[in-house]
């Protein structure tokens, strides 16, 4: 299957919104990227639609459809009916007027062909006698028969679909024309690809307005007055039953729109529940009006019916009904090479998810999974990561952020701005002395701590840091941080207990102290050792000299 879908990959935010809406879970996450799965995707669109980055993009056939223009050959549009829909106020007529002016040599309703397709299922109801007949014409629902219930597939009406038997049957007027279907749908490029020489090339919507607003061209807001345009009511949930005789004898006419209820319709089909029944189909919820390339801003259920309705008359278009050989068309099963885990493996992934037992599955749907197994059967087979799983993620984060809070040597304090304690660890209550922290949760700070730093921090805006106090009630000497978080309006207190530290400061203090005073004693007492012995050598002295000028005097006497 080509890529007419594609991911944006810088636009990819890793939301996961994309798998929760794809009704198949054909969308595989590797290295925090989306990436649509080719053989397992039925092109619903849906992907496109949700994704709240416009990370998807539909591939773009403009240049292809110029290049047919430049051909010389007469390029027809066939026009899907639901363009009465997303171009309020504009007919047919002035569609081709528009149409033309870009260069294509005429423009007719799809809705033709949607007259030759309802004639058929009548055929094959009336004359074939069949058990239960799908319509054939979404092509996303022939794909998603085709892929994952072939067992149903016997019972898909092998009909062209109306774009296909329009385009055949303007080929068959004009052998030479190349034909180009322009509607709501992203499914038709495939279909159209893959059906090679009956449709030409496939627009969306979105590609023709932007190719007309390039060309400065106007679309006038005009209706005609056909009325033969029952067929119209074909791009509205029921429109087909709309157009149909519904009177062969015995049957149950059903209209389901919507994926998921298709697959429900289709299980019931599958268990023998459902029996002489004609089903349309639509993959979209209110069919092809709430196509995923119905332009965004045009988007409103009621008003694309009543725009519809208002258009759509009350007869069919005259057609020239081709042999049934010409507009019948054959399915074959698409396979999915997918491998099938085993129950131990499947537990296994479940365990590394931190599923250990079924309690564990809580199914919340978060990473686009229904179901935990579901999600393990995913990660087997390459197309989900453990790390998809938030509530995992999220016991993850806490059980690591726990881990630092409670093991961390410094005390944390969380309240909130009317000053409730919301949190405290082990060391903040070592500091205080609290035997648990329920004794304190809920309750005011002014319980445990002067609350005036708080509020100080409340109040000025100025958060505290580096703050040093002593905590007389229980004896502690701390250094505190108080941050005030804004986002989350908390005030978290950090602080240290410097306990050990002030005290053996104190401690050294003490002893400098005692040194110094049993050193200036010491001092004092040698000093007065000194002078003592000074004092004693000066009168020695003093006895010596009187004793020496005596005896000098004696003997300068003789």
């Amino acid at each position: 299957m080509a890529d007419y879908l594609t991911l944006k990959k810088s636009n990819c935010k890793n939301c996961y919104k994309c798998i929760r809406h794809c009704p198949v879970k054909s969308i595989r996450f590797s290295g925090n990227q989306a990436h649509i799965i080719g053989n397992e995707c039925i092109l619903c669109g849906q992907c496109f639609v949700v994704c709240p980055q416009n990370a998807k993009q539909i591939k773009d056939d403009t240049e292809k459809v110029k290049v047919l223009l430049q051909s010389g050959a007469p390029v027809y549009v066939s026009l899907a009916p639901s363009f009465a829909a997303n171009y309020k106020g504009v007919g047919i007529e002035a569609m081709r007027e528009a149409l033309k002016k870009l260069g294509f040599f005429d423009v007719e309703e799809t809705a033709i062909g949607a007259t030759i397709v309802k004639k058929e299922y009548e055929k094959l109801l009336k004359d074939e006698k069949r058990d239960i007949v799908i319509s054939s014409c979404c092509h996303s629902i022939n794909l998603l028969i085709q892929k994952y219930f072939p067992t149903v597939l016997p019972y898909l009406a092998d009909v062209l679909s109306p774009m296909q038997a329009h385009c055949k049957d303007i080929k068959k007027r004009n052998p030479q024309a190349k034909t180009v279907f322009i509607g709501p749908c992203v499914s038709k490029k495939d279909e159209a690809d893959y059906y090679a020489g009956i449709t030409d090339a496939v627009l969306t919507f979105e590609e023709l307005t932007s190719w007309l607003n390039a060309e400065h061209i106007e679309l006038k807001t005009e209706r005609d007055t056909e009325e033969k345009s029952r067929a119209r009511f074909f791009p509205t949930t029921g429109g087909i039953l709309k157009t149909m005789d519904c009177d062969a004898e015995g049957y149950t006419y059903l209209a389901i729109d919507g994926v998921e209820n298709c697959i429900a319709a289709l299980r019931e089909i599958e268990n023998g529940g459902i029996k002489n029944a004609f089903i349309e189909m639509s993959a979209c919820i209110g069919s092809c009006v709430g196509g995923p390339v119905m332009e965004k801003n045009h988007r409103s259920p009621v008003k694309d019916y009543a725009a519809i309705a208002s258009y759509a008359g009350k007869k069919d278009f005259d057609v020239d009904m081709p042999d049934s050989v010409e507009i019948r068309k054959s399915f074959g099963i698409i396979e999915k090479k997918l491998p099938t885990p085993t129950e131990t493996e499947i537990n296994s992934i479940l365990r590394q998810m931190g599923k250990f037992k079924e309690a564990d599955e809580l199914n919340c749907g978060s990473c686009g999974y229904d179901t935990c197994r579901e999600k393990a059967i995913a990660i087997y087979q390459g197309k989900a990561e453990i790390s998809m799983c938030l509530p995992f993620l999220k016991d993850k984060a806490e059980s690591f952020s726990d881990n630092i809070v409670n093991n961390t040597p410094n005390g944390l304090i969380v309240l909130n701005e009317n000053l409730e304690v919301q949190q405290i660890n082990a060391s903040a209550r070592k500091i205080m002395n609290i035997r648990a922290e329920s004794d304190v949760l809920g309750e005011q700070v002014i319980r445990i701590m002067d609350p005036k730093p708080f509020m100080d921090v409340l109040q000025t805006g100025k958060d505290l840091r580096d703050f040093r106090t002593y905590l007389a009630e229980y004896n502690k000497y701390v250094k505190y941080t108080i941050i005030h978080d804004r986002d989350y309006h908390l005030l978290i207190c950090i602080m240290r207990d410097e306990t050990e530290e002030q005290t053996a400061r104190r401690q050294k203090e003490d002893f400098s102290r005692q040194t110094v005073e049993i050193a200036d004693k010491v001092v004092e007492k040698q000093m007065r050792i000194v002078q003592e012995i000074a004092s004693l050598l000066g009168e020695t002295a003093a006895e010596t000299k009187i004793a020496l000028a005596k005896l000098k005097e004696s003997i300068s006497d003789e």
